[in-house]
């Protein structure tokens, strides 16, 4: 029945996603590329690795990852509004604007190997191939067959497969919190309902938290829409996107920390796989299916992004095409060299340096507004976003 249930949810999410009212609406379609990445960079992976790790106080780690990537959003969505203000910015300023694009370019390409690392655990976990080297070969494999679309079709075609794949990844997660949450409610009638104590406290907590930034990073993708949105629209669907996950990361986190014991020994990329059995037979097919959309939609997203910052920086010496395939080379060379928690590390710093550049741009423009009390506020986050970058470290 319960199996019945969760793909009833799942058909009625999908539906939802397909109703031209909102498919059609224009604050859903300038949302779907942040959320895209959000959701995508981790909603499978981070709840065993914050359960394990943090134990009780899983969920309030949760809410803490969404609360600073919220700030740095905040900066970020002060520059926008700025920009759209006073377009003419002070040499100071542009250049710290081209060093963080330089950043974020790199960042992209970062997270890109790690969504597809993620893409070939998922993809081989149900199969008698379930092992490292078949995983990198999957990945391998999707990191040509994407670099073959972007030469060949370019980025309308990604876009394409990617709206496709949001879709697809928000209904299975709505069947996966029902699961969760029927699965919740029996545990907590039977009065067994688990708060383990973490396992990682102190200085060691707070830089393996710094360590996950990016599985709550693509929000900084409306920065760069600005040729099909306004910046009011940008501004309004990053937030959205922002809230979003923010809400399904919450849910997903409470409903999974405290009805299942923690279990260090099993703690993998593809760790959900086996919780998700005990709730439900056919929540470990949905969740592969789930983890391959939102990974795919994810690095495609990052994909394009990345292309088109690197022929920006570049001033169209690097066209997109190449960037493609210098995106495809590294992370190949990621995908055979390094873990999928170290490369998790390597883009969160990445990206937290980023957001420190963000955040430096966006104290110099509060200060030169006359806005004192955020002009503060940036200066902190910049601060934040070094120390992350610089302390941030991966699951052992």
């Amino acid at each position: 029945m319960l199996n019945a249930l969760i793909l009833a949810t799942v058909t009625f999410a999908g539906a939802v996603m397909i109703w031209p009212r909102l498919s059609n609406a224009r604050v859903w379609r300038a949302t779907i590329t942040p959320l895209a990445s959000i959701i995508g960079s981790g909603f499978l992976v981070l709840g065993p690795i914050l359960d394990v790790s943090y134990g009780g106080y899983a969920p309030f780690v949760m809410v803490g990852l969404c609360a600073v990537a919220y700030l740095f959003g905040g900066a970020i969505r002060f520059n926008i509004a700025d920009i759209d203000r006073q377009p003419l910015s002070s040499q100071v300023v542009n250049t710290l604007e081209v060093m963080s694009s330089c950043v974020l370019a790199f960042a992209f390409v970062v997270s890109v190997a790690y969504y597809l690392n993620l893409f070939g655990a998922f993809g081989v976990s149900l199969t008698q191939l379930n092992d490292a080297f078949h995983a990198n070969m999957l990945t391998s494999s999707v990191f040509l067959l994407i670099l073959f679309t972007g030469m060949t079709r370019g980025f309308s075609a990604l876009e394409r497969m990617e709206q496709v794949s949001v879709g697809l990844k928000l209904a299975i997660i709505a069947g996966l919190l029902f699961g969760l949450a029927v699965h919740f409610g029996n545990t907590a009638g039977q009065h067994v309902l688990h708060f383990d104590e973490p396992r990682v406290t102190g200085w060691a907590g707070i830089t393996l938290m710094a360590g996950l930034i990016v599985t709550v990073q693509g929000f900084e993708t409306s920065r760069y829409l600005g040729g099909t949105y306004d910046a009011a629209m940008r501004i309004r669907s990053m937030r959205l996107a922002q809230l979003l996950s923010t809400a399904i990361y919450s849910v997903y986190i409470v409903l999974l920390t405290y009805a299942f014991e923690s279990d260090p020994l099993s703690l993998d990329e593809t760790a959900i796989i086996d919780l998700m059995q005990v709730v439900a037979p056919i929540l470990p097919l949905l969740l592969v299916v789930a983890a391959l959309s939102a990974q795919f939609s994810a690095a495609i997203a990052d994909t394009s992004g990345s292309g088109g910052l690197i022929a920006e920086v570049s001033r169209g010496v690097v066209s997109e095409k190449l960037a493609y395939a210098l995106l495809v080379c590294i992370g190949l060379v990621l995908t055979w060299t390094a873990n999928i928690f170290e490369i998790i590390s390597y883009a969160s710093r990445a990206f937290a340096l980023y957001y420190a550049l963000q955040s430096t741009i966006a104290t110099i423009r509060a200060a030169r507004s006359g806005h004192p009390a955020r002009t503060v506020i940036f200066a902190v986050l910049a601060l934040l976003g070094v120390g992350i970058a610089v302390f941030g470290t991966p699951v052992e």
